[in-house]
């Protein structure tokens, strides 16, 4: 089986840091390789693959500003699609703009669905409805107007977060610092159980860390900055519990996930997927407020490490999420 993976070209495959979409085109793709399958990645000329890699963008235009971002959008989009007769299925990671092209081609597509950035973009998932493969990364995240395949939950490499039982007495925030992710809230909850807090994750709205984040950092409430490979499997591994305290109804939460597979529980606001996520009062707490949230802290002793991990690797791993897609594959081939 021939398999055209499209990854986006915001970052990197995979991403230096951050770059959710990208980590999973990449552990898709890793995980197809390993499976005997005959894969071309597409994405920026920096990313790094066992599959044959296939790019026209030389950088993500988020480590370049120099570039266009609709031009160079453009460029990585139709590359594949004027080579789509190379290949059985194409597997697209880039969202909605690549459905435009599947009326003018034979090859298969599958749509993983990352989530709606608006509902002006539903249209072009409705339109293409009927003629196309969505996959859900979580139940929460199906909007009604569309068909779905299958919820194939987000795949993660295991071996590379270790299991930890002997935590730090840190809180950990790891995540977009924005209002949606919640991290002027995990400030409050660490202020209010007199925890430290470490905070990781690139600023993506400055003046939210200006005005809610930054008078708050001291010796007891550090903010690092973006947290690569390395650092996050030490970061999360260490840590007492992952506050999680979002403000919208987020379609997965890859560092949720990431934290349970080091055996650390997580605290989070009851929104989204987190149900899907968290086994509540098992593998962590799915609390409503901030008030929740401090009294969820001092019952973080009664949950077992290690039934985060196993939790994790049952439902999030790698080799999971390969499975489902490669049993997708044969199923829109057999069509």
């Amino acid at each position: 089986m021939k398999v055209a993976v499209l990854s986006p070209v915001a970052w990197r495959t995979p991403p230096r840091h951050y770059g959710p979409w990208e980590q999973m085109a990449s552990n898709l793709t890793e995980g197809l390789v390993s499976k005997g399958l005959e894969v071309t990645l597409f994405a920026t000329s920096d990313s790094i693959t066992a599959a044959k890699l296939d790019a026209v963008v030389k950088k993500g235009y988020e480590e370049d500003k120099t570039v266009d971002t609709k031009v160079v959008e453009c460029l990585h989009i139709s590359n594949l699609m004027e080579k789509a007769n190379q290949f059985d299925l194409i597997h697209n990671h880039f969202d909605f703009l690549p459905l435009t092209y599947s009326g003018l081609i034979k090859t298969p597509l599958i749509t993983t669905i990352h989530g709606f950035s608006s509902e002006k973009i539903l249209s072009v998932y409705q339109k293409y409805n009927a003629t196309s493969h969505y996959a859900s990364i979580s139940n929460s995240n199906r909007h009604p107007s569309l068909k779905y395949l299958a919820t194939v939950y987000n795949g993660i490499q295991v071996g590379n977060f270790d299991f930890n039982d002997s935590p730090e007495n840190y809180l950990l925030f790891f995540g977009r610092i924005h209002p949606d992710k919640g991290t002027s809230e995990a400030i409050q909850i660490a202020l209010k159980t007199k925890r430290r807090l470490i905070i990781a994750g690139i600023v993506q709205d400055q003046n939210y860390y200006n005005e809610r984040i930054k008078p708050y950092l001291n010796d007891e409430i550090k903010f690092i900055g973006a947290a690569g490979p390395e650092q996050r499997n030490e970061l999360l591994g260490k840590a007492y519990a992952l506050l999680h305290p979002i403000s919208f109804d987020e379609p997965f939460g890859l560092s949720v996930a990431e934290a349970m597979l080091c055996g650390t529980p997580v605290i989070a606001f009851n929104k989204g997927a987190m149900p899907e996520l968290i086994k509540d009062h098992e593998t962590g707490f799915l609390v409503k407020d901030i008030d929740e949230a401090v009294k969820a802290v001092s019952s973080i002793s009664s949950i077992d490490r290690l039934t985060c991990r196993n939790w994790a690797i049952k439902n999030f791993s790698q080799e999971k999420m390969v499975a489902d897609y490669i049993s997708l594959y044969h199923q829109i081939l057999a069509l």
